[in-house]
């Protein structure tokens, strides 16, 4: 198989339905243009939002945009706890749904510096297995624990035991496992900005150069050539 082309070359702001996965957004891509093709970060299938994927020789940079803050909106039902902390796994938990009082004070205590267990859904490894695969076949794991920053975490709105929360966080950090914490899972989850890039912008036919793409932040284009 011939190497993908390393043109068009540059960064597309893509606002990823709830449904495909982040790989299958690529694939389109690729498909699309016919060139080398990659991601800074992926959504879960059931999440929408704001992917950044990189074409051509831009992907060569892909590291420079992975570790940005993203910011997110999600709906955490506080009625229940999944084994996923998400919609899509299984109930685990039942209980009454905390005050608007109570709902607060557990929020101030997952905002700042949080450690908080990655959620079994998500794609890390276990001695060498992708974790969903081991949930999937019912095996038992512990979880790597992971320290993240949580720069703002408030209440949109909150009626008949949903939350709708408004998140900044760290790149790394799993809202899934902020609404386990909370006592609940997600619902809804959608990804509305990475680091200076609004869904708002979102565009799968403009290409942003890489020297631009760059520069929003805060790099030149030196960075594109060192690499």
């Amino acid at each position: 198989m011939p190497p993908r082309a390393l043109s068009p070359s540059g960064l597309l702001l893509v606002d990823k339905p709830e449904g495909p996965s982040s790989f299958a957004v690529v694939a389109d891509v690729r498909r699309r243009t016919g060139a080398r093709t990659g991601h800074a970060g992926t959504l879960d299938p059931f999440a929408s939002g704001l992917l950044l994927v990189l074409s051509g020789a831009a992907t060569k940079v892909a590291s420079c945009f992975v570790g940005l803050d993203k910011r997110y909106l999600t709906d955490v039902d506080l009625r229940a706890v999944t084994d996923t902390g998400d919609r899509e796994g299984a109930i685990v938990e039942r209980h009454d749904a905390p005050s608007a009082e109570e709902l607060e004070h557990r929020l101030e205590g997952l905002r700042g510096e949080v450690e908080l267990p990655v959620p079994a859904a998500s794609a890390v490894k276990i001695g060498g297995a992708r974790a969903p695969r081991l949930h999937r076949r019912g095996v038992e794991v512990d979880m790597p624990i992971r320290r993240s920053r949580v720069d703002a975490l408030d209440v949109i709105s909150y009626s008949e035991g949903v939350a709708r929360l408004d998140l900044r966080v760290s790149s790394g950090t799993y809202v899934r496992a902020i609404a386990a914490a909370l006592g609940g899972h997600c619902v809804t989850l959608r990804r509305t900005e990475v680091g200076p890039f609004r869904v708002e912008e979102a565009d799968p036919e403009r290409i942003i150069p890489p020297e631009d793409a760059l520069g929003r932040i805060g790099l030149g284009a030196g960075s594109l050539e060192a690499r």
